[in-house]
């Protein structure tokens, strides 16, 4: 089964700080029959303004993955981490017992585009810890890249769950072949570009900020269509 969640569709909160569109609820935005798929809490689409950030504030037992899409993001939390994450970087924090944090905009200039995903953890009450990491575009072309994981991938870094965050970047006309488990749900978020998703269900196309929640289907082919530019999507295989 494949349920595409189209842009329009997601929630949009528009402050004069910061633009963002929830794929599930999520702050202001309640609804209780989209709260949720499987052990992905949240799905966040934000635009910060220069100068701005969301100050420091906790979490706790919370795996959060944000990937830097463009600009610069500047970290920092009580443990001691800081870090000015670049385009294209990928930082997981691992709020288990309790964290506390600030993401803001370091550029007088520019915009910082990123997406923040909430996971469940595997167990609450773990030790908080946080990294990051910087994935060249060349990396993600043309194939599914992990870069963040509770699966042991190599080059990923290390989540508190069983599953596993892919980022790709598909030139036209160029395909990759995605095998879904009978046991697992597949998130396929589109970034940017055109994606189609072609598999037993039909064949579906994806605009920018699209997503395709996806169980008990067949093997997925994924294959960029846009002529302007490649389709850069996120995609990931949780229980």
């Amino acid at each position: 089964m494949i349920k595409v969640i189209t842009s329009a569709e997601r929630h949009t909160s528009n402050r004069e700080w910061i633009h963002s569109e929830f794929s599930f609820s999520f702050a202001d935005y309640d609804d209780p029959s989209n709260a949720h798929f499987g052990a992905l809490l949240a799905h966040n689409d934000n635009e910060l303004s220069p100068g701005q950030g969301m100050h420091e504030h906790p979490h706790h037992d919370l795996e959060i993955i944000t990937y830097v899409v463009s600009g610069v993001l500047k970290h920092q939390d009580d443990l001691g981490n800081h870090a000015e994450l670049q385009g294209g970087s990928v930082q997981v924090m691992s709020a288990g017992t309790g964290i506390n944090h600030s993401e803001t905009n370091p550029s007088d200039s520019e915009h910082a585009r990123f997406l923040q995903i909430w996971l469940l953890p595997d167990q609450p009450g773990r030790q908080p810890k946080w990294d990051a990491k910087f994935y060249p575009a060349e990396h993600k072309t043309n194939t599914l890249l992990p870069v963040a994981s509770g699966k042991g991938e190599e080059g990923a870094l290390e989540i508190n769950e069983n599953v596993t965050v892919y980022l790709s970047s598909l030139e036209r006309s160029r395909e990759l072949k995605y095998q879904q488990r009978e046991d697992r749900r597949t998130h396929i978020y589109l970034i940017s570009g055109h994606l189609e998703i072609a598999c037993s269900d039909g064949v579906f196309q994806l605009e920018p900020g699209d997503a395709a929640r996806i169980r008990k289907s067949c093997d997925l082919h994924l294959k960029g269509t846009g002529s302007d530019s490649n389709a850069e999507f996120i995609l990931i295989d949780l229980p």
